[in-house]
């Protein structure tokens, strides 16, 4: 079968003259006010060659704003660290560091897993 066929939902005929083909809905998420973001903040050495890195979870919103934040800490913390594919993490053990800054900007709900 080609690759430039689409077949959305398995429909291949219709007899109804009033069908329309299922559209995807690209839903793009909007951001959270920084008050009522669940943020967390986990600790992983996990596949890493035994590295440590905080991993920052539970943020809602663009990838852009994410990659914002990513940002701001890691010029904070003044270490590396990436946001992609709804994960952020900086590199070091930041965890307290992290949650003060959160604090200050005025994030709100910032837990310490």
């Amino acid at each position: 079968m080609s690759k430039k066929r689409s077949n959305p939902g398995g429909i291949v005929f219709s007899t109804n003259p009033e069908f329309v083909p299922f559209q995807e809905e690209d839903e793009k998420p909007t951001t959270l006010e920084p008050k009522s973001q669940p943020i967390k903040l986990k600790l992983e050495t996990k596949h890493r060659a035994g590295k440590a890195v905080t991993l920052i979870l539970g943020f809602v919103g663009k990838d852009d704003d994410a990659e914002d934040l990513v940002k701001r800490l890691k010029t904070h913390c003044g270490s590396g660290g990436s946001a992609k594919d709804g994960e952020m993490l900086i590199q070091g053990d930041h965890r307290e560091k992290i949650k003060q800054w959160l604090h200050k900007n005025g994030y709100g709900l910032t837990k310490i897993i």
